[in-house]
């Protein structure tokens, strides 16, 4: 029998690790970096976290073209069961509905069925007050009317971000806002998260990496302290 070539067997090995990485990441585990700062201080710009996949049903790929790219075209795509649905308290990722390339961070306030209202600032969900989550926060003193439309909603006559709704979201839907509450794009502006939208559930922070820090203290901006926290 005539020996392998080593040369071969190290390229098939390296084709094989690579699928198994593109599997992982489109179906299991995949990681994110968080670009904003809407889910301060709850998630900080510069942490990247490990995002489970397949706890609300992994998708198969929706989208083919050239990588880091927009140019593309959409493929029919389908989702694996799940073994649970996202429900009220969940921090979640999704694909933002205004832009689909774009990966959103957001905590799932409220489900489909359930009717939220926003009282100067205080958030209800079935007329219960929503639980603080332990590092939200807001930035701004001001409480704006439900006529001030400083604020962009998506109904116009659904009210303002500190004063909004009561709306009832509709089924097979979520809404999504920051813990960073003053400074937070969210369903407050842009609506209802569709379920075929949701890509996963946020697990730990495996790196955080602050760059306001200077590159020469490059020890000072490796948040140590956030690595490995677990995301709630």
């Amino acid at each position: 029998m005539k020996p392998k070539n080593k040369k071969s067997e190290l390229i098939q090995a390296i084709i094989i690790a690579l699928f198994a990485a593109l599997v992982l990441r489109q179906f299991v585990i995949a990681s994110y970096k968080v670009p904003t700062g809407s889910m301060e201080d709850t998630v900080l710009i510069g942490d990247f976290m490990f995002v489970n996949k397949f706890v609300y049903g992994a998708r198969t790929p929706d989208w083919i073209g050239v990588p880091f790219t927009r140019t593309g075209f959409n493929i029919p795509w389908f989702r694996f069961p799940a073994i649970t649905d996202p429900k009220q308290y969940d921090i979640i990722v999704f694909k933002y509905p205004v832009d689909p390339f774009l990966d959103y961070i957001k905590r799932c306030i409220s489900v489909g069925g359930q009717t939220l209202e926003i009282r100067n600032k205080v958030v209800y969900v079935n007329g219960e007050r929503f639980p603080r989550p332990p590092h939200m926060k807001f930035i701004d003193p001001n409480i704006l009317s439900y006529e001030n439309r400083r604020f962009s909603v998506f109904r116009s006559n659904i009210g303002s971000r500190d004063n909004f709704g009561p709306v009832t979201i509709p089924p097979n839907s979520y809404f999504a806002m920051g813990d960073n509450r003053d400074n937070s794009l969210d369903s407050r502006a842009w609506g209802f998260v569709p379920h075929d939208n949701i890509i996963g559930k946020p697990l730990i922070i495996w790196f955080s990496w602050d760059s306001r820090i200077p590159t020469y203290r490059i020890f000072k901006k490796i948040r140590w302290d956030r690595l490995g926290s677990v995301l709630r």
